[in-house]
């Protein structure tokens, strides 16, 4: 079969039309108007097909119904420790004094044993190794590390340990979702997303606070809020708590009764910002020496070269000391020390607003205030002994415990002072246990959403945010890392802000310091160009006209490609060298835009031309400027 004249054989052997050939034109169109329209059903099932993103969201559901379980094994043994200590109340006082010496001795011991049977090589422990994973090792996390994790919090905080379960079910959960993503060898964005979806479950389980839960990951862990990070994130947060609050309930964490706060001090007005305004500067001071007296428990405990399985033991002992101490000076219904174990019970009392009552009065005002200030110091030296001697556990219950104390301290003094008839130590207390969290944690808005989900308490919520945020901003200015990142900024980790783009955005070429620029003109002999580099160090050349408007670029590359041939150097210009094809950099354009074009066009330095259209040289940007600029947005 033969081909018609002007028709291409095809590789079936088929005659096919030129593009140009008469009919060819008009044979396309008929056969896509008789191609029958796909109907409703086949659109719906070619958008509804499963791709990445459900996949995500399916994974995100199966590791919330996962984490419920995990988080409630992990929690309920601790809520069975916690019911025993309350038995020792009918107990002797030396039985008493005993187990308050003893118990954290022991716990302190275990915790020591296990981590001497299961190593984990991770810098830093507990959220900041979760950080730094996250950060420098695209989300991988050793499964042992949760184990490891477990144990060792259920061994402290169960024996009265002054630290908190949320760190520990953070790093629980980080390790379960990094094992989850290698096991069925997801991309690494996607497997710290995993992460942040068992991390978030985790922490919603044990506070019932799923809200917190997200915004903890999104703000401290992955510093990411984009849709692809949250929706999975929420998706596994929301089930882990709905889960968790099926079996165990919907309590709060703290009952507060709203009853207690509809009196007429509660309502925030103008002249009540000053008082909130103190009491976050005051959280915000405080919670700069709580991690700086951390780090400096660590180096000591560190510098006394114990072994592993003594060292939490240390700690414990001194702590153990405080403890009889207080049982000695302080004799009263407690069974252990307030500043033993997580310390909720003594949050629900300073929430309470009959405390402060003794009978139609306040409380005297010097022992009371003695009393909350000695809580404050005792509890953050408690913390320090605990987890600085290597004892395993959260801080965010610590915190809490400090802003509540704090904040009633200055609210007892408000009410002492009749500024506010109506107002009660009580509310002092709830802010200054949002404040504080904000402060340590560098995350106002988890500790805002924090305080409110476990206390369920929205009357107090404006005085919480602005306190909250002023502790933040005093804590920033007094020391740049947060309770969570001092550990990584030693190691040379910065994990800046909330999202990197974002401060790149942020961010112009003008911000960046520029080099001056050592201008040629292209008629100028090459050889030209050596003199200026053994005269001025510099490599990169801008090429102007005689009207001084740029024309192009000589680098220090194609200078150095020059010199193989360098006895045809002397015959040569400028302009042969020159490279016109260089992006060049607007003084108000962003800093993500500026790397770009460094990275597309693989130089050093780059030309910024003066805003308009005349092409007139402000400088040179060197792209290592532009780094050490970024990194010091990120240093704060």
């Amino acid at each position: 079969m033969s081909a018609s004249p002007g028709s291409e054989p095809s590789p079936t052997g088929i005659p096919v039309d030129p593009p140009g050939a008469p009919g060819a034109g008009a044979a396309a169109p008929a056969a896509i108007a008789a191609k029958p329209p796909r109907s409703l059903a086949a659109l719906l099932r070619a958008r509804l097909r499963p791709g990445p993103e459900w996949s995500l969201v399916i994974a995100a559901a199966g590791v919330g119904v996962f984490m419920s379980a995990v988080a409630m094994a992990f929690i309920l043994p601790l809520h069975l420790l916690d019911d025993a200590s309350r038995a020792l109340a009918g107990r002797s006082r030396w039985e008493l004094i005993a187990v308050v010496a003893l118990a954290p001795v022991l716990g302190a011991l275990l915790c020591g044993v296990i981590r001497r049977l299961i190593v984990v090589p991770t810098p830093g422990s507990g959220v900041a190794a979760v950080m730094f994973a996250i950060h420098r090792r695209q989300g991988r996390l050793p499964l042992r590390l949760g184990i490891e994790k477990w144990l060792a919090s259920t061994a402290t905080i169960g024996s009265g340990g002054s630290a908190g379960p949320e760190g520990p079910i953070v790093t629980i959960g980080a390790a379960v979702g990094s094992w989850l993503g290698r096991l069925f060898r997801t991309p690494p964005e996607t497997t710290s997303t995993i992460l942040g979806c068992a991390a978030a479950a985790g922490m919603a389980s044990v506070f019932n606070a799923p809200i917190a839960g997200i915004f903890f990951v999104l703000e401290v862990l992955l510093r990411d809020f984009s849709l692809r990070t949250f929706t999975p994130i929420v998706i596994a947060a929301v089930i882990a708590s709905a889960a968790t609050q099926s079996v165990l309930g919907s309590t709060p964490l703290f009952g507060v009764d709203p009853a207690l706060f509809a009196a007429g001090g509660i309502a925030f007005t103008f002249i009540q910002i000053p008082n909130y305004a103190l009491l976050g500067v005051a959280c915000g001071i405080v919670a700069v020496g709580f991690i700086l007296g951390l780090g400096a428990a660590e180096r000591s405990f560190a510098r006394l070269r114990a072994p592993t399985v003594m060292q939490p033991m240390l700690g414990a002992a001194i702590l153990g000391a405080l403890g009889v101490g207080y049982l000695i000076l302080y004799p009263g219904d407690r069974p252990l020390p307030p500043f033993y174990g997580t310390g909720y019970p003594t949050i629900a009392t300073l929430l309470d607003p009959a405390w402060y009552v003794a009978g139609e009065a306040l409380r005297p005002l010097t022992p009371t205030l003695l009393l909350l200030v000695g809580l404050v110091v005792v509890k953050a030296a408690a913390t320090w002994l605990t987890l600085g001697s290597g004892g395993s556990g959260g801080l965010f219950a610590p915190s809490l415990l400090l802003g509540a104390a704090l904040g009633a301290a200055i609210g007892h003094v408000v009410a002492w002072l009749g500024w506010f008839p109506g107002a009660t130590p009580a509310q002092y207390a709830l802010v200054g246990m949002a404040a504080m969290v904000g402060a340590t944690s560098h995350a106002p808005l988890t500790a805002i959403l924090l305080v409110y989900e476990i206390t369920r308490s929205y009357e107090m919520i404006l005085p919480l945010m602005l306190a909250t945020v002023i502790s933040t901003i005093v804590a920033r200015l007094l020391f740049p890392d947060s309770v969570y990142t001092v550990k990584l900024a030693s190691l040379g980790v910065r994990v800046g802000g909330t999202s990197d783009l974002p401060l790149l955005r942020r961010l112009v070429a003008c911000d960046v310091p520029l080099l001056d620029a050592i201008v040629v003109h292209p008629d100028e002999p090459a050889t030209r160009l050596l003199e200026l580099t053994e005269r001025t160090g510099v490599g990169d050349f801008v090429v102007l006209d005689r009207e001084s408007r740029y024309l192009g670029m000589v680098t220090g590359v194609d200078l150095r490609r020059a010199l193989v041939y360098r006895e045809a150097l002397p015959l040569m210009q400028v302009e042969e060298l020159m490279r016109i094809d260089l992006p060049t950099v607007e003084v108000d354009e962003t800093l993500d835009i500026v790397l770009d074009r460094f990275n597309r066009a693989d130089v050093h330095c780059l030309v910024v031309l003066e805003p308009g259209s005349e092409r007139r040289v402000r400088g040179v940007i060197a792209r290592s400027r532009v780094l050490r600029r970024y990194q010091q947005s990120l240093d704060g």
